[in-house]
């Protein structure tokens, strides 16, 4: 079965409004911007309440938002812009902090679509890094194709892997997200995670600060326990564990059953925690009763690990471009011949439901 895929646009640059207070992170911005021919700084702005002032007329495309200004701070003005500006894509930056981590959630339930962290002081490194995943960001957000240019592109072609024969039901359900994952996710758990017995791990892109915000709030909107996982915890029934940032999550066998190991390995396709090591540590420790959920996000972790879940004979299902913040990771996926349907966000909980009662997708 063939299905088609949009492709983003990639001949127009990218507009956009950068909104921070500090004179020296809009000098840094601003030429980072420059050298780049994909993006086009088309607005600068001191305050939440200049951005809210200048959107409409502006039309970016992306709105990178600092959280803590004076006047109009981030969180005030998030709602304001995405109802003057609907077609822009929001990038939170936040601090690697605590409260920060708070913030930045609560603007992703929000509705904004991304956040970066800003590199510490003490971090040597770190601006180098925040450079590179700040500008991926606003160019993979940018180019996903807006409403009104949907039928521009030229289709791309996937092949949905046939059905796996059922044997028995799945006895792990492991998810991978990264770019609008925290909105994603949410939807996805909310009406399956109280009907599922099985362990569930879950990936998401995040920082070491942020990950046991994200937790908590996993858990209230599912009705389940969830929290971030230790090294050595066992996979009990009805168990929910998130990676906790800068670590990898895996499954090995223990004295006491399969357990979550966790280590600061070299990054992953770029990231710690990645999905990659998950999905194939699953797949070694459970072999074919695995079932693998790719969810939004940047690049394409959770191919690989995906293609073993298949080899083993377990099971992948993905979300569709059109729910997706970025078709990054689940269309590397599908175009992979990986995924056995791709569906949308909403459609996607009650499938994996199903699949992990034994039922045919």
């Amino acid at each position: 079965m063939t299905l088609a895929a949009r492709q983003p646009e990639s001949d127009r640059r990218v507009r956009v409004m950068l909104v921070d207070d500090s004179a020296i992170v809009r000098g840094f911005m601003r030429r980072w911007i420059d050298e780049d021919a994909r993006v086009d700084l088309v607005k600068v702005c001191t305050d939440g309440q200049q951005a809210v002032a200048e959107a409409a007329a502006t039309k970016p495309d992306v709105i990178v938002l600092d959280i803590e200004m004076p006047n109009m701070d981030g969180l005030t003005a998030l709602p304001h812009l995405r109802r003057l500006a609907p077609d822009a894509r929001i990038i939170m930056a936040s601090t690697l902090t605590t409260q920060g981590a708070q913030q930045t959630v609560k603007a992703l339930s929000l509705g904004a679509a991304d956040f970066i962290a800003k590199p510490q002081a003490n971090a040597m490194g770190g601006v180098d890094t925040y450079r590179r995943d700040l500008i991926d960001k606003i160019v993979a957000l940018g180019q996903r194709p807006g409403p009104s240019r949907l039928g521009a592109a030229a289709p791309r072609a996937f092949n949905l892997r046939p059905r796996a024969a059922i044997v028995a039901p799945p006895s792990v359900l492991v998810i991978a997200a990264s770019t609008g994952g925290p909105s994603a996710l949410p939807v996805f758990l909310s009406g399956i995670a109280r009907r599922i017995d099985a362990p569930i791990l879950i990936v998401q892109h995040m920082p070491a600060t942020f990950t046991p915000v994200f937790a908590e709030k996993l858990e209230s909107v599912i009705g389940k326990r969830c929290r971030e996982a230790v090294d050595g915890d066992v996979l009990a029934p009805g168990s929910v564990f998130l990676a906790p940032g800068d670590k990898h999550m895996r499954i090995a066998r223990g004295p006491a059953g399969r357990i979550v190991r966790l280590d600061r390995g070299e990054p992953v396709n770029f990231c710690r925690p990645a999905a990659d090591p998950l999905f194939e540590s699953a797949a070694a420790a459970f072999g074919n009763r695995v079932l693998g959920v790719v969810l939004t996000g940047m690049g394409h972790d959770g191919r690989d690990g995906s293609g073993q879940v298949v080899k083993a004979g377990g099971r992948i299902i993905a979300q569709d471009e059109s729910t997706s913040v970025v078709w990054g990771m689940p269309g590397a996926v599908a175009t992979a011949g990986y995924a056995e349907a791709v569906k949308p966000l909403k459609d996607l909980g009650p499938l994996a439901l199903r699949m992990m009662n034994g039922e045919a997708a």
